[in-house]
């Protein structure tokens, strides 16, 4: 794996998550909680879907330990309505998903995304190569990163970025950039 490449991954997760930190700038509460109509997640689901992943994901993969999620009871401090991850979950479960102290979800992302920087600036390509899963199970068949590697096959550092980092974080990017708009805000690359 080249130098090249580590700073590729490095940049892209860099960029993402600078967009995380911008689009909470112009939303209030009311909007992150807001539901359009049955069957659309709130943007209240995407913020803890998305940065409670990247916490797990660093966490568990790069720093053995704990999601901070639980480490220092988030849930309560933001006061979640549905303290669940939300994979596997039902729609209408996640639906109602909202928060009660913005400032407090602010607090929670800032540290998961400079936490996340802080390993992803140290990165090397031996680390990418380092293997977290010897064989990904049936279960994960259907997921990106179950497509991606193949089932069987190994997961490396480099995948838990790429699927669990990187694409998961851009794709629902783009979902709450579309949930601006029902408030008249613009998306965040342009």
């Amino acid at each position: 794996m080249s130098s090249l490449f580590v700073q590729s991954i490095q940049g892209r997760i860099r960029v993402m998550n600078s967009l995380w930190e911008r689009i909470l700038h112009d939303l209030s509460l009311e909007q992150i909680n807001h539901q359009e109509r049955p069957g659309v997640l709130p943007i209240a689901f995407y913020l803890s879907h998305v940065i409670r992943g990247q916490d797990t994901a660093i966490s568990t993969h790069f720093l053995r330990e704990e999601p901070l999620w639980n480490q220092d009871d988030w849930a309560s401090r933001i006061g979640v309505t549905v303290d669940r991850y939300g994979r596997g979950e039902e729609l209408t479960a996640m639906e109602r998903q909202r928060f009660t102290d913005l400032n407090a979800w602010k607090s929670y992302q800032a540290i998961v995304l400079a936490r996340t920087m802080g390993v992803v600036e140290t990165l090397t390509a031996s680390t990418l190569a380092e293997v977290v899963m010897p064989s990904l199970p049936e279960e994960m068949a259907l997921s990106y990163c179950g497509q991606l590697i193949g089932l069987g096959n190994p997961m490396h550092k480099l995948e838990v970025l790429e699927c669990y980092v990187y694409q998961h974080g851009l794709r629902h990017l783009g979902e709450v950039e579309h949930a601006r708009s029902f408030f008249g805000l613009s998306g965040m690359t342009g």
